[in-house]
């Protein structure tokens, strides 16, 4: 994948998921991924994120990964 397709994914996570959340600890539990994970999300450029990891995430949101990537092209 495009590292730009990467930073797009976790920016949009960070800026309309993760930072709802009270604690980063909170997000993780309710997303079923280790909380060291929200951290590298969040602060971590370089960070490639696996398709199982989103899979989880957008599990627990309901809705499909072809949902999700709709929503960050807009």
């Amino acid at each position: 994948m495009d590292n730009s397709l990467h930073i797009s994914i976790c920016s949009y996570i960070t800026k309309n998921w993760i930072s709802k959340y009270k604690t980063q600890r909170k997000f993780a539990i309710e997303h079923n991924i280790d909380e060291k994970t929200v951290r590298r999300i969040k602060s971590d450029p370089k960070y490639t994120m696996e398709l199982n990891t989103l899979y989880k995430i957008c599990e627990s949101r309901n809705i499909s990964l072809s949902e999700f990537f709709q929503l960050i092209k807009q």
